[in-house]
């Protein structure tokens, strides 16, 4: 099943995932169509375990920090954002390739059903850090489980942000797509602040220059 996975995903990537059938999977992978139906009823069933895998494979890098016990509530809540998005200088090339292949039309359904996945498994963790906060008095949050979905919930705005971006960016507009996105990443670390009753400056959801590191990952690749 591993194997089969591997080949969507790379297809998916290469081709877009509405642009690739079973039979393309099939024949990547080198096995029998009735291989392929042994472990996958539909390519629609085979999006949900790839998702499912991709989520887990996410929430296993997120929960070492996560957990960490020499961390508070609110460090390991920076940990996360630092980690979770990736939004960091050195990897910013590499996550504007994924991007450019996740926004494309085609992988619109592939790109949602991830999403969807990894909330579903990362909810419950941010739940209990949350929880965890309100313990420690470092937190005032009424009901930490409905929280912890409303600031999931704000990550898809963030993203359709650093797609306007990237769009804006390929236009030839790079410095002003670098001033809007880096304008909107702090705004999305104020809006996290005032729900959860924290002073200004308290998480730092992206390092320094990851807008323009990110926006000009293809030009200078």
């Amino acid at each position: 099943m591993a194997e089969l996975l591997d080949c969507a995903q790379r297809l998916f990537f290469e081709h877009g995932y509405d642009n690739t059938t079973v039979n393309d999977i099939i024949r990547e992978a080198g096995l029998s169509k009735g291989a392929f139906y042994h472990y996958f009823a539909s390519k629609e069933a085979l999006l949900e375990a790839l998702a499912a895998r991709v989520a887990r494979d996410s929430l296993a890098e997120l929960r070492p920090m996560i957990e960490d016990p020499s961390l508070d509530a609110i460090g390991r809540i920076n940990a996360l954002f630092s980690n979770a998005g990736r939004l960091n200088v050195e990897l910013a090339p590499q996550m504007r390739k994924t991007f450019s292949v996740l926004f494309q039309p085609e992988n619109l359904i592939l790109f949602h059903r991830i999403e969807q996945s990894v909330r579903e498994l990362v909810r419950p963790m941010f739940t209990d850090l949350l929880k965890e906060g309100v313990e420690e008095g470092v937190l005032d949050v009424p009901d930490p489980e409905i929280f912890a979905d409303m600031l999931l919930q704000l990550r898809v705005i963030f993203r359709e942000v650093m797609y306007q971006a990237m769009r804006k960016a390929e236009q030839g507009n790079v410095d002003e797509a670098v001033s809007m996105l880096e304008q909107r990443l702090e705004l999305y670390g104020v809006a996290f602040e005032r729900l959860l009753k924290l002073p200004d400056g308290t998480i730092q959801t992206v390092q320094p220059g990851f807008a323009r590191a990110f926006l000009e990952a293809d030009t200078k690749g």
